[in-house]
């Protein structure tokens, strides 16, 4: 099991040193979150009948791409992903060239965390409809793919057409990994229908392997019977056997954070990666 971190519980201002030394400690990965905008007023549910928490709409929030590009100049071979990037909020142009874009500058590292998002009013303040943002997302990965990979790419679809056009440069990494986030039926099934993995939010072992379960089932379903998604969930650990429990529940990437204050974030990742991190 990979051990990962995210910005998301971390002053910016940190976010750089805990990038280079997260590089230097061998931890596989770091996550950024990711909004266009934050309405004032907040409403939505990230698990179905669940009134999300409320955050700050003065949050800071960086453009994914942009901010990760510039962490790749940094490092030398953590992956960068997004935790979650919503891809259905922007035309698939906008995003696949974004992340194209990183994957190459930063020599192949790009992990595509994309989310349907729960924030409804997000959506509303775009110009969009938020009862459509599932499907928007579907055919976003659908068009992102093609223009990853075809040479030349005609689309006519519910959200998105157009004539044939061409995508240059491509991603470095021949399939650019898309990992879908959420925590409902119908993002497990978009996971097991059309992405490269999975990640979940904060869990327990049982609570995972619960989700993994069901992401299975899905992949059954859809008649998927070679390369599984990649799971991956944010949690703790304290205990080799911690670790364990998260590997029997079928976690492939735990998302860890030690610290308790953003200022120390740089040493608590130092002693986590000498406990659990192989040198």
């Amino acid at each position: 099991m990979d051990f990962a971190l995210t910005f998301g519980q971390l002053n910016p201002a940190f976010f750089l040193d805990v990038a280079v030394e997260a590089d230097r400690l061998g931890f596989e990965s770091i996550w950024l979150p990711e909004h266009l905008v934050l309405p004032v007023e907040m409403r939505g549910h990230l698990v179905p009948g669940e009134e999300h928490a409320p955050i700050p709409a003065s949050t800071p929030v960086f453009d994914a791409a942009t901010y990760l590009a510039f962490v790749a100049a940094r490092t030398e071979r953590i992956r960068l992903g997004t935790f979650v990037y919503l891809l259905g909020i922007r035309h698939p142009f906008v995003g696949a060239r974004a992340f194209a874009t990183l994957d190459v500058v930063s020599g192949g590292r790009c992990e595509v965390g994309v989310g349907a998002g729960w924030l409804e009013t997000e959506w509303t303040a775009a110009g969009l409809d938020p009862t459509t943002r599932g499907a928007r997302l579907d055919e976003a990965i659908i068009v992102c793919r093609r223009l990853w990979s075809e040479e030349v790419i005609e689309h006519h679809g519910t959200f998105f057409d157009f004539a044939p056009v061409m995508f240059e440069p491509k991603p470095m990494q021949a399939h650019l990994p898309v990992v879908v986030g959420g925590e409902s039926g119908r993002a497990l099934r978009r996971a097991a229908q059309l992405g490269d993995g999975w990640i979940g939010m904060f869990h327990t072992p049982e609570t995972a392997g619960a989700q993994v379960t069901r992401l299975r089932e899905f992949e059954a379903a859809a008649g998927r019977t070679e390369s599984p998604c990649a799971v991956t969930v944010m949690g703790t650990v304290s205990s080799e056997a911690d670790v364990e429990a998260w590997e029997a529940a079928g976690v492939d990437r735990l998302i860890v954070v030690p610290w308790r204050r953003s200022p120390d974030a740089v040493e608590a990742i130092t002693a986590f990666a000498g406990r659990f991190i192989p040198a």
